[in-house]
């Protein structure tokens, strides 16, 4: 999808158990609208046959050098030409030297070294042969080079051990190859801030005041202001949610560590985008101790107000702030309301009573609404489609400046 539909990407896979992760990855990136041309060693072949990644790509797959009958006179030329991006996943110890050091003994290797396109190399492998002074000194090589390496994790490896060494999952892989594909995007140049989830306010070290924001609006926000080739920090509250690819992350738990945050990584920001959904209020005083329940006994609760942190940022010239109403009752005013009294330049406003949208699900339906009263409604979409859509309207402000954002 997006930065992923009509791309060129040759994926090349050597020969580890993890090749059937491979498998996986080629389907995802083909139904994302990517083109994937398959180059395998021959040993690769031993564990998964070559009419398995053409049938999830469409596509015929390449592992032979001296095949006669192939279509291209020189596949591996013609693929590395017009190739925007080269993944070697699972890439082996064997495969990594082969890239270090130049030597061009089978199809893929013998791709890498004619393509001028960027490299993503994705090892797996024992943990031994990971940590071995040989393999690191030919990952530094490649470093050095400019090519980039994802992982390996952590996991139960072959072998039965566990230990660094197991290939990366398939989704951090892709959002790998949407962050070096981004490079080049509208962003590129641009620093994003972006903050997610809900804040927790202690009542006392086990309890605290809170909402329901799983901080996926956030995530997907941060991911597609990536995919576009911005800097993006994310500054979130407590979530399971992984750490995506290319993004920096701050985690932090209170209202108060978000506010330090975001005004400290804002400093040199070209944008807020502030999609968590910070507690309005937090108690008075946190209690040291777990508050017992007593029979028939009752307790007062004090609240005071959070920080505002979107009126803390405050704005300045060329600096863009977008900020979010999840809200329950007239969608519309209160949302309009927000964008007034914290002088921002968009707002997104959600429904968050509706069923199949919202908080903790996938999909969202907003409305955008920007500071000259016009306002943009979107049906029900993914939360990366709605992100897309909420960035179009950030580079269009950051292109068009203060005048833009007046007019």
């Amino acid at each position: 999808m997006y930065n992923l539909t009509d791309r060129s990407i040759v994926l090349g896979v050597a020969g580890s158990i993890a090749a059937y992760k491979a498998v996986d990855l080629a389907s995802k990136l083909t139904q994302a609208g990517a083109l994937v041309d398959v180059v395998m060693t021959p040993e690769a072949t031993r564990f998964v046959a070559p009419i398995t990644f053409q049938s999830v790509t469409g596509r015929r797959v390449y592992w032979d050098m001296w095949d006669s009958h192939s279509d291209l006179s020189e596949p591996h030329v013609a693929l590395a030409r017009k190739a925007e991006l080269l993944v070697m996943a699972p890439a082996t110890a064997t495969l990594i030297a082969r890239l270090a050091l130049g030597l061009a003994e089978e199809m893929v290797s013998l791709t890498a070294l004619a393509a001028r396109a960027p490299i993503i190399v994705c090892p797996a492998m024992d943990s031994h042969m990971f940590e071995h002074s040989a393999t690191q000194e030919h990952l530094a090589a490649l470093r050095g080079r400019g090519v980039h390496v994802i992982g390996p994790e952590e996991g139960r490896l072959a072998s039965g051990q566990t230990g660094r060494g197991r290939l990366s999952e398939v989704e951090s892989i892709i959002g790998g190859i949407r962050h070096v594909l981004g490079k080049v995007g509208d962003l590129a140049g641009k620093k994003i801030v972006v903050s997610a989830g809900g804040t927790h306010e202690p009542i006392d070290p086990v309890r605290f005041v809170g909402n329901n924001s799983s901080g996926k609006m956030g995530w997907a926000l941060a991911e597609a202001a990536r995919d576009r080739g911005a800097e993006v920090v994310l500054v979130s509250g407590p979530t399971s949610l992984p750490d995506p690819v290319g993004v920096e992350v701050s985690r932090v738990r209170r209202a108060a560590e978000m506010r330090d945050a975001i005004i400290s990584h804002c400093a040199d920001a070209h944008a807020l985008i502030m999609a968590a959904a910070v507690a309005d209020y937090q108690p008075a005083e946190a209690v040291g101790e777990k508050i017992k329940r007593r029979h028939n006994d009752n307790i007062s609760l004090p609240l005071i107000r959070t920080p505002d942190i979107l009126a803390e940022v405050g704005s300045r010239p060329g600096f863009v702030k977008v900020g979010f109403a999840a809200e329950t009752h007239e969608l519309i005013a209160n949302a309009q309301k927000k964008i007034a009294d914290k002088q921002l330049d968009l707002i997104v406003a959600n429904d968050i009573t509706a069923t199949d949208a919202g908080f903790a699900s996938d999909d969202n339906r907003v409305v955008i609404l920007d500071a000259a009263g016009a306002q943009h409604e979107l049906p029900l979409m993914s939360k990366y489609e709605v992100a897309w859509h909420i960035l179009d309207r950030v580079v269009g402000l950051l292109a068009g400046g203060t005048e833009q954002r007046q007019a």
